[in-house]
This record gives C-alpha cells, structure tokens and sequence, in this order.
C-alpha cells in the first residue's frame, strides 16, 4: 500500500506525461475533469470520455487550450460499443493511448431492503462492466506502449458501507478485476493503479441514485470541509507517473483501512455509526 506524498512533492513537475495519450472516464466533473486538466497542463495530450461534454467545451475555451491538445467523445461507459468506440476513436486522432484513467463512476444512498434491484445492476454496469469494456479496448494499445492503466475505486472499494451496497459491490468486484489484471500484465511491464480517495468535494453525492434510481440531488456532507477535487487529481497522476499499485487517499480513509485489517469490529460499529450520523441517513 502507497501512502499519499506531501503536497509539496506533487508541486514538483517532471516530462512524464509529456505528449502521452491520455484517456480518462467521467471526465465532465469532479475527480474525471480536474485530473484531465491537470494532465493537459503537464503537456499531455488528453481524451475528455464523459455522457455530456457541454461543461468540458465551457471549460477548455476559456482557458484558450488548442483543439489539438484534446479530444471530446460523448461516452457511456455502460455501453460496451460506446467503450470501443472511444479506443478506436482515440487511435484515429492521436495514433495510440499510453494512460487510461477508469474514473466514471456512479453512487447510491439507500438501504438494501428498500432498494429497487435495478439501481444495484445500474452501479455494476457503469462502475465495474465501464472499466472492463475500457481496459478490453484500450488494451492491445497499453501493452504496445507499456502503458498505464489507473482505477479510482475508494474506501467503499475494501470496507462496506452501509447504504450503499450496489457502490460497495461495484468497487469490491472493480478492485478484483484491476488487481488481477496487474498480476497478468506484470510482465508485459503495463503498470495498474488502485486509487481509492476518501469523501471529495465532488458531483457524486448529488448524482447519487436513491432506492428507486433517481437521482438524489444533494449531498449529506458538508462538501466544503472534503479533500478538493483538484489535489486527488494531482494524487492520482502521480501514482500512475510512479507505479503505485494501491493508494488511499485522506486521514479518514487511512485509518479505515488499517483499523479493518486489525480491528474489524470496531471498525464495523465505527462506521455504521457514521453513516447513521449523515443527513437523511437511510439507515
């Protein structure tokens, strides 16, 4: 397990990405955009792959970033053709694709017993089928270059939370499949990051669906006091320019994951009592 590098480290600029072919998921806001950005400012060439790219244009234009720097392709990554499509289309500009960034992403906040089974299979379509299709795509590319592929998964990823069973299942089973992915590409030398932040002031909460699969709207935390956006994009290129197999993000997160690992009782109790604590908690 990685732990995160001060800030000061991650000011530190070098030529990793330099020109590199960078893809990456869920790229309309939050974690997907700040860190597409954050590429393009370390002279990556970079693929915006989101469901609605009308942000991403505002974006780019007023920061005068020259079309030939980016690419936008209108992506569901729930739709496997969609996932081709976006390799294929990616090759057709740019000529291949060194990083992959599987940062797409979907949340739920209800109790199982209350869940429509729909929402549960929508979270394992997008979150785990989207970095499947992608990686199966990108693939013959990544091995060419000995590339990189990147999953955010998050402390939900290793530690069940109540409330959110289908995000839990989905990042447990995205987990499985990236980390035995790095065990049979190791020897191609295509390295594979698990990236798992902790609550970031991002778009997920308010996109989250609720028992019957709308979208909810509103966050139950104070997203002001959460880590930014921003700094976990800066995190998550820097364990992909290193190689970093697994990496949590936050104080919060850190202590999650070892406490489970020594203490899983207590953990268990210390984190239904938090969720129970979350505005309109439905627990």
């Amino acid at each position: 397990m990685y732990f995160a590098k001060p800030k000061i480290i991650l000011k530190i600029m070098s030529n990793f990405f330099e020109n590199k072919i960078v893809v990456i998921t869920g790229a309309s806001s939050g974690i997907g955009l700040e860190t597409a950005l954050e590429a393009l400012n370390r002279n990556a060439r970079v693929v915006f792959a989101a469901r609605n790219l009308e942000i991403v244009k505002a974006e780019l234009n007023s920061r005068k970033i020259l079309e030939e720097k980016y690419l936008l392709i209108k992506t569901d990554v729930a739709i496997e053709s969609d996932c081709k499509n976006l390799m294929e289309k990616t090759i057709e500009k740019f000529g291949t694709i060194d990083v992959l960034i599987n940062n797409a992403g979907i949340s739920m906040r209800a109790s199982f017993a209350d869940l429509d089974l729909s929402v549960l299979k929508k979270l394992m379509d997008v979150n785990y089928w989207g970095t499947v299709y992608c990686c199966k795509y990108a693939l013959p590319q990544l091995i060419k270059n000995k590339g990189a592929i990147a999953g955010i998964s998050s402390v939900a990823g290793f530690k069940g939370l109540p409330g959110r069973t289908g995000y839990s299942s989905s990042k447990f089973a995205m987990n499985g499949f990236l980390e035995t992915l790095r065990l049979e590409l190791m020897e191609k030398k295509v390295s594979v990051s698990i990236i798992c932040p902790g609550y970031t002031n991002s778009n997920i909460r308010n996109t989250a669906l609720n028992n019957e699969g709308k979208t909810q709207n509103e966050s139950p935390l104070d997203e002001s006091k959460l880590m930014s956006a921003e700094a976990v994009g800066k995190e998550i290129l820097f364990a992909v320019e290193h190689k970093e197999s697994f990496k949590v993000l936050t104080i919060l997160g850190k202590a999650t994951f070892w406490l489970n690992k020594f203490f899983p009782k207590f953990i268990d109790k210390q984190t239904l009592k938090l969720i129970k604590k979350e505005s309109g908690s439905p627990i």
